[in-house]
């Protein structure tokens, strides 16, 4: 079984495409950590991530970068989503992403093209939501507990930017599959997300 898991930054896809991925014993791939690679790639050449060659030569990481703590700051975020407008980039990334999603047995896939790009024919596609105030909120919490100087007010602006710019871009932009389950976290915890995001799945599995 294919498990698509979709939705903007800071939504909770991520929790949730584990707690899937453990609750079915499948194999998980975080697609976005493939492109904040290309997007630190990018900052460690000394090139730009607008321009569409700097960022195409970056898709030539070495594997280790992907376990690269910096990955995770919001700095290479911002990367990201400027690295993933380039088609050429998401050509170069797609062969890997479509080669973990049709494994034997199946796998769970989390990123913003997966129900859509990735693996449209996933038996069952999520797609997770939350609210820009508790999405900042959560990411607010998250950097502070690792000790990075962040205000809420900056992390919902950059939120607010990045979705703009992932809606928008010509090459697969974000957007819900026209079969995917939506699942608004807004109000839910962690655990909450996963058992609603269960739920789905077993709905649509009868």
């Amino acid at each position: 079984m294919i498990i698509a898991v979709d939705g903007p930054t800071a939504s909770g896809k991520g929790t949730i495409a584990k707690g899937l991925a453990a609750h079915y014993g499948l194999p998980h791939l975080d697609t976005g950590l493939l492109y904040r690679a290309v997007g630190r790639q990018c900052q460690l050449n000394g090139g730009d991530p607008d321009n569409p060659g700097d960022a195409l030569a970056a898709c030539a990481f070495a594997d280790d970068l992907l376990a690269d703590p910096a990955l995770r700051s919001e700095e290479t975020g911002g990367l990201a989503s400027r690295v993933s407008i380039h088609p050429e980039v998401r050509r170069v990334l797609f062969d890997r992403q479509r080669a973990f999603a049709t494994q034997p047995g199946g796998a769970v896939l989390d990123g913003r093209d997966i129900g859509t790009v990735i693996a449209p024919e996933a038996q069952a596609k999520l797609f997770i939501t939350a609210s820009v105030a508790a999405r900042a909120g959560r990411r607010f919490l998250e950097m502070r507990s690792r000790g990075l100087p962040v205000t809420l007010d900056a992390i919902e602006a950059d939120l607010a930017l990045r979705d703009e710019r992932d809606r928008t871009r010509a090459a697969a932009p974000l957007v819900a599959a026209s079969d995917a389950m939506v699942l608004n976290n807004s109000e839910l915890s962690p655990e909450a997300s996963i058992a609603a995001a269960i739920r789905l799945i077993e709905r649509r599995r009868r």
